[in-house]
């Protein structure tokens, strides 16, 4: 049998592979060139300024376009689908375009990935439109059961089409500090930050409302007097690939200026660099609203040996077992419940670090992109193509 072919269509929002891409590009980037041995895959992108139109990624045909226009973007992927003809085609997070390809391929198959609920609500796209999309996708993958129930809820038609496949994490980027050489990679990072003597609790993650960053500034000055080593750093902007501040972000730094010495912000990093934060670290925290769908930074964390204070919310409760690898706190007592978790971790060392060796060892047991390429594989064993 002939390996089918799978052709994958990112919204175009950023260039693929990219230091500053979205999570939807880094999962694409991150898991289909695993697909390699099984499938013939081709992947189409965004245009960047150092990448050649047509290139490969990992094994994985790669074909970038212009992608300014969204009708031009679609237009001239459809163009080239119909030259490569592939026995599925997989869309990214942007339910439209399925309808957008199943107008300009009638008869082909069109799956539709969905990596968040962001695209799903009222504000882009009409819920008559939405149903159309699902309608017309032979399968719709999700990143979570928190996601597929709030789809089966809304679209209720659809609910029998919906499959759960993870995200990942590079096992090997992401390093344990209790490995030999992740450990004195940590030492080197914590040494040249000068957070030696230091309990670094760390956020990293765009710098908006709904990921909660307000909410650990706020318990900062409680944490401070009853653990004086503490220091919060917050890592990320509030756009991608961006240092551009809004007043949001201002907010935040003006909470911060009032604990010199206890809290420290980065901007946006690239991607290249997220590994070495997480590892010179002694804890993550996730205060995120109740619509985060997944959430990468939980599971790269927990790479790293780093125990997660979060929310018991959305996606992270199917990643962190409470008392386990970390700890879930109320959306509705957020504060108090993560001062008081963050407390019990920065004062027990030995907790601190019983967590953060069952947080890696859950990631290698569930959470890399080996098991997103399998569980993602399983789906074309449904119907019987491999």
């Amino acid at each position: 049998m002939s390996r089918p072919k799978i052709a994958f269509v990112t919204p175009g929002a950023f260039p693929l592979p990219s230091p500053n891409s979205s999570s939807v590009e880094r999962v694409v980037e991150k898991f289909v060139p695993l697909l390699i041995p099984n499938i013939q895959a081709r992947i189409y992108g965004r245009i960047g300024r150092s990448l050649p139109k047509r290139g490969k990624l990992g094994g994985a045909v790669c074909e970038r376009y212009p992608a300014g226009n969204k009708r031009k973007y679609v237009g001239r992927v459809g163009r080239s689908l119909l030259q490569f003809s592939p026995d599925v085609t997989e869309v990214e997070n942007r339910p439209g375009t399925v309808l957008s390809l199943k107008r300009l391929l009638p008869g082909g198959r069109v799956w539709l990935h969905l990596h968040s609920a962001t695209f799903i609500g009222r504000k882009a796209i009409r819920p008559e439109t939405l149903e159309r999309s699902l309608q017309a996708a032979e399968k719709i993958i999700v990143n979570s059961e928190f996601l597929k129930e709030v789809i089966a809820a809304r679209v209720p038609s659809c609910a029998n089409k919906l499959r759960v496949v993870y995200p990942g994490v590079d096992t090997e980027r992401f390093q344990s500090q209790f490995s030999l050489e992740g450990g004195q990679r940590r030492a080197r990072l914590r040494d040249q930050r000068r957070w030696n003597g230091r309990s670094v609790v760390l956020f990293m993650g765009r710098l908006i409302e709904k990921k909660g960053v307000h909410h650990l500034l706020r318990l900062m000055p409680e944490l401070v007097k009853r653990h004086p080593s503490v220091l919060l750093v917050v890592v990320g902007g509030a756009f991608y690939g961006s240092t551009r501040t809004t007043a949001y972000v201002r907010s935040l730094h003006r909470l911060g200026r009032a604990m010199p010495g206890h809290v420290q912000f980065k901007p946006y990093v690239p991607y290249s660099e997220v590994p070495d934060w997480f590892l010179g670290a002694d804890i993550a925290v996730v205060p995120s609203g109740s619509r985060e769908a997944f959430g990468l930074v939980n599971v790269e964390a927990m790479a790293c040996g780093l125990p997660v204070v979060a929310t018991r919310a959305g996606g992270m409760k199917e990643i962190i077992e409470d008392g386990v690898t970390g700890f879930l706190v109320s959306p509705a007592e957020v504060e108090v419940e993560t001062r008081d978790r963050l407390l019990t971790l920065l004062q027990n060392e030995q907790l601190r670090l019983a967590m953060g060796i069952r947080s890696r060892e859950r990631v290698e047991q569930q959470f890399t992109w080996h098991h997103t390429a399998a569980r993602w594989l399983n789906l074309l064993r449904e119907n019987g193509e491999l």
